[in-house]
């Protein structure tokens, strides 16, 4: 995006939906966070909301994705690396005061039965981390369909720990699954060697 209006409507618009979800932003609060006048919207984004909102998952998608890299690469090891992901999440959480959790999931669980553009945009985010993530689990040695089953059991763990911390407030759910996911990374791991 080579448009500083258009690159700052998206940005908005994922700050937004990442804490209010999809139905409760609306497309004037979404300009007005972007500082852009509002007929910037539908010059940028023709579609309206839909259109952008399928960019800003897109977008988010990408932005998130980078965060598998960044907490795996410096891990000694993919276990620690799937015990580090879920207490980094439990962390950020928290000190965002139960907001921040996923913003594909949010607006997955509210639009994937109500417009197809944003469930397939949705999809596409989570296909691609998983995608990201399984090759880790098949360098440590776990052949590729285990290690792909790990990868979407990690992804749905974590997606539906974010759920339960969010309404307990509390780090524990993302905890218990973060341990589940590392115990069952860790015996795939030994079962492979």
């Amino acid at each position: 995006m080579s448009n500083p209006t258009r690159q700052r409507i998206v940005e908005a618009g994922a700050e937004l939906l990442r804490v209010k979800g999809y139905t409760g932003t609306g497309v004037k609060e979404i300009v007005a966070a972007a500082q852009a006048p509002f007929g910037s919207l539908y010059h940028h984004f023709p579609g309206g909301k839909e259109q952008l909102g399928e960019e800003v998952i897109r977008w988010s998608g990408k932005m998130y994705g980078m965060l598998g890299p960044a907490v795996f690469d410096p891990a000694p090891d993919v276990v620690a690396g799937v015990r580090d992901f879920f207490a980094g999440a439990a962390e950020h959480l928290e000190e965002t005061g139960w907001r921040d959790a996923c913003p594909i999931a949010t607006v997955a669980l509210e639009v994937a039965s109500t417009s197809e553009p944003l469930r397939r945009a949705t999809a596409d985010v989570f296909t691609a981390w998983i995608d990201g993530l399984a090759p880790r689990f098949a360098a440590a040695g776990v052949p590729d369909e285990r290690a792909r089953e790990l990868a979407i059991a990690m992804i749905a763990g974590l997606e539906g720990a974010f759920v339960l911390a969010r309404a307990w407030r509390s780090r524990e759910p993302l905890l218990v699954a973060g341990e589940v996911a590392a115990r069952a990374v860790r015996d795939a791991v030994d079962a492979a060697t």
